[in-house]
């Protein structure tokens, strides 16, 4: 099915049957496992050839690069074939030793040096030049030795200790890594956030990091390895020379590098898994639909852009007003506000909680409005990046970056799903370390992220962005911009039938998609929810069964307890699939966004970190989790870290077990650096607030 170019969404909602009721995270498994043994088996298919080439593939070869698929071992096999660059042991053979070296490395021969002689020229004057060139092939072999490599790996594996100290010519004004300024630890045992910050500080010029074993034990060891027991001794001893120089400038470096970069590998992926878990929270936020909207991107020197939206976000009226310092403008922004609440029939108001937030929402709380108003601080990272975006520039042509930046702020409360797929997802501002990641990896993991929310909530065709549809399954950016042509030509969807008349609208697309578009109002109810077109058939089949429409049949519980499924299985559609289309027919569109968090109320007499003192409960609101816990907006500047063994009395595996993005809590303050602005909080002996 992925072959043929089914979506992930799809494959785990409408292929039930066919995978066995697999959910959506195992199909991604599957997706992203077969992908890398794509790959995989592109490297070997290279790595045979190669090997073919050079007239060394034999049957024993062969079968053992099939037996594997440990992408490790096959390039072990695969070293000593590889194509050379000029190494040592490269000018060696020039210089016409191999046979020298064959016959050291056999340790038979009683006098190495006088064999030795038989090799002498100009460019190797001595039998020691001989001899050295001779160990320089020599340490190349064992380089290239399978079990070597394994040995040494698996020592590594097991053993392998990362140390940081700080550099001494660096600087680092702000402390940022002063927690690795000695420090060493099992690298198996170092935490993903740790190895991290590690590397970023090694990338600053700031730490000087290594990864090490015991180097003399694991030498001996490859020497008991490589030197015969009935060796004679002048062999032995230039063997062992070999072997030491062979690990030491060959094999460690190159174990090393791999080791570390496994080491990365892993973290990334803690990071980017926990970077998604924090997207899918935010993009999963529960909307306002229905209400009219005032977003307020605050500001000092340059005063607070206002805007007014109705329930659709469209643009209704914007203003600036003043009331912050340096201006304090408190009667004019009063008026202003106040007016344009009564004007636009606003609802809820929506601060941004950058610069000037916690300032401008005192000022708002003090109001007396003309009609009842909701005050909603929101989390406005990206809404910059959003105002300067070719989308932006699309949607409000006519208005400048800081009206731009202000909708987007009150769009993000009307529905955050909708807006926040305007904005790179690196740029939304949650999670830990993304910039120091494989940024392919994390995109594609975001990209998955964001595809598999919008399927789950749906997308009303009719009012959606083109940004937002670019995400439905099997549109991509191109199919969703013909959407909106199609839209803006032509007036709304009444149809899903009707997305076949867009342009490069496919069978295959529409299969894809047409499941996950919704139209409400359309003559055909079913267009309004997640059966698909497909099944519409089995649907009419029970209405008729019933002596109904499906029309009536949507919400009607009596009616739908009536249905034997057992009536309506084939060979295509199983159980499954029924309890999906009667589930959908009892609750028609179901939105999966969870119930709205209720807002913190900070504490007023807290304008500063320097009004906080040790063993204060303040109560606050969850804006990051990270893998070592989760940071708290306490309605200040600086924000407070709840350490993962404080987010609870029992043991706790991951933050996201105990705390969720925009929850709010309680916490006790344990101790403040005022000089570092680090805050400190614990949740044992005071718990969160439900």
């Amino acid at each position: 099915m992925l072959d043929d170019g089914s979506t992930v969404p799809f494959i785990a909602r409408y292929r039930k049957e066919a995978t066995g009721g697999m959910d959506e995270t195992v199909i991604h498994m599957i997706q992203s496992r077969l992908e890398s043994l794509r790959e995989y088996l592109k490297r070997r298919e290279y790595v045979v050839s190669v090997i073919k080439e050079a007239g060394a593939l034999t049957p024993e070869l062969s079968a053992r690069i099939e037996a594997t698929l440990d992408p490790a071992i096959l390039e072990d096999i695969f070293l000593p074939f590889k194509p050379r660059r000029r190494t040592r042991a490269e000018a060696a053979r020039e210089l016409g030793v191999e046979p020298l070296a064959r016959q050291i490395m056999a340790q038979s021969v009683a006098d190495p040096e006088r064999v030795a002689r038989k090799y002498l020229k100009e460019e190797l004057p001595a039998a020691e030049n001989a001899i050295a060139s001779a160990r320089d092939i020599i340490a190349e072999w064992i380089s290239e030795n399978e079990k070597a490599r394994s040995l040494v790996r698996a020592r590594f594996n097991r053993s392998a200790v990362i140390s940081a100290k700080k550099s001494s010519k660096a600087e680092d004004p702000d402390q940022l890594y002063v927690n690795y300024y000695d420090y060493s630890q099992p690298l198996r045992l170092c935490a993903s956030h740790r190895y991290l910050a590690i590397r970023r500080g090694e990338d600053a010029g700031i730490l000087k990091v290594s990864i090490g074993i015991d180097d003399d034990e694991i030498s001996e060891r490859l020497c008991r390895f490589f030197v015969k027991p009935d060796a004679t001794e002048a062999c032995a001893a230039i063997v062992r020379d070999a072997v030491r120089d062979s690990y030491k400038r060959l094999i460690r470096p190159s174990i090393e590098n791999e080791i570390a970069a496994l080491a990365k590998e892993r973290a990334d992926k803690a990071a980017i898994d926990l970077f998604a878990d924090n997207v899918r929270q935010l993009l999963l936020a529960p909307p306002m639909f229905g209400k009219r909207v005032m977003g307020i991107d605050p500001g000092f020197r340059s005063g607070c852009k206002v805007v007014c939206l109705d329930e659709q976000g469209n643009l209704l009226a914007h203003d600036v007003i003043y009331p912050t310092p340096p201006t304090n403008d408190y009667h004019g922004a009063t008026y202003t506000v106040c007016a344009m609440v009564d004007a636009c029939r606003v609802d809820v108001i929506a601060i941004g909680n950058g610069t000037a937030g916690r300032e401008t929402e005192k000022f708002l709380g003090q109001l007396r409005y003309p009609r009842p108003v909701q005050l909603v601080m929101v989390n406005e990272d990206g809404a910059s990046v959003y105002s300067a975006s070719e989308i932006a520039r699309e949607e409000l042509p006519d208005e400048d970056i800081t009206v731009r930046g202000a909708v987007s702020i009150g769009r993000r409360l009307i529905d955050p799903l909708a807006e926040l797929v305007k904005i790179e997802p690196r740029s939304i501002g949650v999670g830990q370390y993304q910039h120091d990641v494989d940024q392919n990896k994390l995109k594609a993991a975001l990209n998955y992220t964001v595809e598999s929310c919008v399927n789950s909530v749906g997308v009303n065709v009719n009012t959606a962005s083109s940004a937002l549809l670019s995400y439905v399954s099997g549109i991509g950016p191109a199919l969703a911009k013909n959407i909106i042509e199609y839209r803006m030509a032509n007036g709304d969807f009444t149809s899903r039938s009707q997305l076949m008349q867009v342009n490069r609208m496919g069978e295959k697309a529409f299969q894809q998609c047409a499941g996950f578009l919704r139209i409400p109002g359309a003559p055909n109810p079913l267009d309004n929810t997640s059966i698909h077109p497909e099944s519409y058939h089995i649907v009419e089949e029970m209405a008729a069964d019933l002596k109904c429409t499906p029309a009536q049949l949507i919400n009607n519980d009596k009616l739908i307890s009536k249905i034997e499924i057992a009536n309506y299985l084939t060979k295509t559609v199983g159980v499954p699939t029924l309890t999906m289309i009667l589930d959908e027919l009892k609750k028609p569109g179901r939105d999966p966004r969870t119930a709205e968090e209720s807002a913190p109320v900070f504490d007023n007499s807290i304008t500063s970190i320097r009004d906080i003192r040790p063993d204060m409960v303040l109560q606050g609101k969850v804006n990051n989790i990270t893998a070592f816990g989760a940071f708290v907006d306490l309605g200040i500047k600086e924000n407070g870290l709840i350490h993962i063994s404080q987010l609870s009395e029992s043991f706790v595996s991951s933050p996201s077990d105990v705390v969720k993005l925009d929850q709010t809590v309680r916490a006790k303050v344990l101790d403040v650096d005022y000089d570092r602005g680090r805050i400190a909080l614990t949740l044992k002996g005071v718990g969160r607030q439900e």
